[in-house]
């Protein structure tokens, strides 16, 4: 589109913002309009197509062009995020995902957009505009793309997971394998275990199918399992969500004893466990998994690809038992006709296979590794105590000083543009009122320390 065009479009949707175009009206001729602004005919006509296709303008053969019936707000008006609504599990989700450009985010789960690979990206998608007319038109296999499987198989033997294509099944993101698995292995009313603290979209995403949710403590080294036997034995739970490489949101690894005491009290108790390992690649070093100690018999492993390349890439996967894996692709096709888009997996796969992906990978963690260092310390001045120093990833789980309510901090920061991550909305128990999780790549501009230590020293304990 040239500035031009741009320029036109933008001077109609200024009348109409400005009301000196109602809903109806007719649009200024072409050839008038054209004289108006001093550019050609063609211009205008471009403008007034781009803003059909908006649906901002109607066309009517033989009559003109009219302002839309639909057009009942000013153009251009972005919603706000509504700042008064309840802190629950899906508080940080919405108060970061509608947020104004200018907005700081240390509460977020993502990293900014400058620390992502563009440019391998940009790469893939010339491949595909490049690649076969199918991948751009057509539903992809009801298991999602074979050569994206393929490499997943070969990155889980990578674990000690040997596995074929055939165990993994590709899905539309990490959070629709887990509604998948939720839609296969349970029914209104079960019982479903998650680590307290947990993500918190674990939490809104069970609420949804309608199950009861009880927790276990999080250690330093994964589940409290003296806790999370007794959790077992007195409320039955069908499925138990954790994260293994490192935890959402205490930054925790999981180690190899506790690995395998959970195992041990799972299998006595008929407990299946969904491990979701999006933050693998943040490893210096991978860590025990336990859908590699249990061989995939009553452990699924979930993954995507949002935290490392893309998150408007929209791919995840869940490698699970055969049986397990043939139910969940009728499911697939029965409620999204097919899982991941062709287009989506093909770029991923282009991506994963570029060859300055794992430089971009062994970057970000050196970048991280910075980032946590700097705002630990940071945090250190104003009082604010990390409860783990963690291996990777970008997540800190801190505890306010004086127990001051991080709902209450979360909430005037809110007022100065600065979106944080209070600790119950984290906790199934409640039990977090006093702790945040921050986001370092998210915490580089000076300004979100100058609101936490303003927001800190305004507020009572």
């Amino acid at each position: 589109m040239s500035s031009r065009t741009g320029d036109v479009m933008e001077a109609i949707r200024g009348r109409i913002s400005s009301r000196a175009l109602s809903q109806g009206d007719r649009l200024p001729s072409i050839r008038s309009l054209a004289a108006t602004l001093k550019v050609s005919p063609s211009t205008v006509v471009e403008a007034y197509d781009r803003l059909v296709s908006e649906g901002v303008v109607l066309s009517r053969p033989g009559s003109g062009f009219y302002v839309s019936a639909g057009v009942t707000t000013p153009i251009g008006h972005a919603l706000q995020p509504r700042t008064d609504r309840a802190i629950d599990p899906l508080w940080v989700s919405r108060q970061a995902l509608d947020a104004t450009p200018e907005a700081l985010k240390p509460g977020c789960g993502w990293l900014p957009s400058d620390w992502m690979p563009h440019a391998i990206i940009r790469r893939a998608l010339r491949g595909l505009a490049r690649g076969e007319d199918a991948v751009l038109a057509d539903y992809g296999h009801s298991r999602g793309s074979l050569d994206l499987r393929q490499l997943l198989a070969r990155r889980c033997a990578n674990d000690g997971l040997d596995i074929g294509p055939e165990q993994l099944l590709l899905t539309s993101s990490g959070t629709q394998a887990i509604d998948l698995i939720c839609r296969f292995l349970l029914r209104p009313g079960d019982t479903v275990l998650v680590d307290d603290p947990c993500y918190f979209n674990f939490q809104a995403l069970l609420r949804a199918h309608g199950v009861r949710i009880v927790s276990a403590p999080y250690t330093p080294t994964g589940p409290d399992t003296a806790r999370l036997a007794q959790v077992l034995a007195e409320e039955r739970p069908r499925l138990y969500i954790t994260n293994s490489a490192i935890h959402n949101p205490t930054g925790a690894t999981l180690s190899a004893q506790t690995a395998h005491r959970l195992l041990t009290i799972a299998s006595a108790q008929g407990l299946i466990i969904v491990e979701d390992d999006i933050f693998a690649e943040f490893e210096p070093e991978p860590s025990p998994r336990l859908a590699a100690f249990d061989g995939l018999v009553n452990v699924i492993r979930i993954g995507s690809f949002s935290k490392t390349l893309s998150a408007s890439v929209r791919c995840g996967y869940i490698a699970a038992r055969p049986d397990w894996i043939e139910a969940m692709v009728d499911l697939q096709v029965a409620t999204n006709f097919g899982g991941a888009s062709p287009m989506a997996a093909q770029l991923v796969f282009d991506s994963l296979m570029d060859s300055g992906y794992r430089r971009h990978v062994e970057a970000l963690r050196r970048r991280l590794s910075t980032a946590r260092r700097d705002a630990t310390a940071r945090l250190a001045d104003l009082g604010v105590g990390t409860w783990v120093a963690p291996r990777g990833g970008f997540y800190l789980w801190a505890r306010l000083p004086d127990g001051k309510d991080a709902s209450v901090i979360a909430r005037a920061a809110l007022a100065e543009d600065v979106i944080l991550a209070p600790g119950n909305v984290f906790s199934v128990a409640q039990q977090a009122s006093d702790f945040m999780r921050f986001n370092v790549g998210q915490m580089q501009d000076p300004r979100v320390f100058e609101v936490l230590e303003r927001t800190l020293a305004n507020a009572a304990a």
